[in-house]
Order: structure tokens, then sequence, then C-alpha cells
């Protein structure tokens, strides 16, 4: 019997950048276990070039990658979602659209890379930061034996996950 794919959906205001990141990790972390998407509850329409040339860099997918309205997801036909993560607090405390199947939801957010101001090695390190943060609850996530666990104890350990400090934060 082939072996269950999770489809996740990282959510994010914007969907171009911590968003992005989670997608393209969790596809190449997940090792074909999970599927990522994307997406933002107010979309920018691109993805932001140093999260695209961060990925590069770290050889990272990214030809799939491009900012999208949350809605794609709660439509007719789109892909059955197990697990739904906001990176950004705004999209946490916004009213989501109701998701077919009632996946799992957590917290996981990130401070927002493309938001600093400051020089461009400024902003790269704060795209670095998001980027580990998001590697280190990915890896974790992924580790979960999610098949012997009961939904109320994956959600609570979902949400721990998202309580894990991230670089940059107090």
């Amino acid at each position: 019997m082939a072996e269950r794919i999770y489809n996740v959906l990282f959510l994010c205001t914007g969907n171009s950048a911590r968003s992005i990141l989670a997608e393209s990790l969790i596809n190449h972390l997940g090792r074909g276990h999970f599927r990522g998407f994307s997406a933002g509850s107010h979309p920018k329409g691109t993805v932001h070039p140093i999260a695209l040339e961060l990925l590069n860099q770290v050889g990272l997918p990214t030809e799939d990658l491009r900012s999208k309205p949350w809605d794609e997801f709660a439509a007719p036909g789109a892909p059955r979602l197990d697990f739904v993560f906001t990176v950004c607090d705004n999209a946490a405390g916004e009213v989501c659209p109701y998701w077919p199947g009632q996946p799992i939801t957590a917290h996981w957010g990130v401070p927002d890379p493309a938001a600093v101001e400051g020089s461009e090695t400024q902003k790269r390190t704060a795209f670095r930061n998001a980027l580990k943060a998001l590697e280190s609850r990915i890896k974790i996530f992924t580790s979960l034996p999610i098949a012997s666990l009961d939904r109320m104890t994956l959600k609570e350990r979902l949400d721990a996950i998202g309580n894990t400090p991230t670089e940059g934060s107090t």
C-alpha cells in the first residue's frame, strides 16, 4: 500500500516571502511525503526577488512558486488540505476561508523579512533568518509520526512547533 502524501498550505498576507520559503522547504524536506502550497489573503502578485535568489542559492526548488490568493485552495477541485499553517501574525488574525476536509491548523509566526528596511546585507540576513526558522520548524514537523498521533495530540505538537523561538525574536 502506498504511503499517504500530506498536503500542507502555508498562509501569509502577501504570499511573497515567508509562505513561499515554507512551500519550497517542505517540498524539498518532505521527501515526497508532503506536498506544500502557499497563498495569501492579499497576495502581492509576485514573489519577492530576494526569496527567489536565496532559494536558488541554497538549491531549493523555485520553478512552480507564485504569489496567489488563498481562495484558490477553498475552491472546488483544489487539493484536499491536511494542514494549514499561518506564518505571519496578520494572516493568523484574519478570517480564513472554509477549508474542505477540516485540516489541522497552527500559527508559526516568523518575522517578515520583506518588511526589513536597511542595507541589502540586512535584508538578505532577514531572509536567511526566516528561512532558517522555517527550516527548523518544518524539519520537526516532517519528523512527527503523524499517522500514529490522534488529532488532539497532533494539534498540540503543531502549536508547540509554532512556539519554537526564531532568530531575532525575543
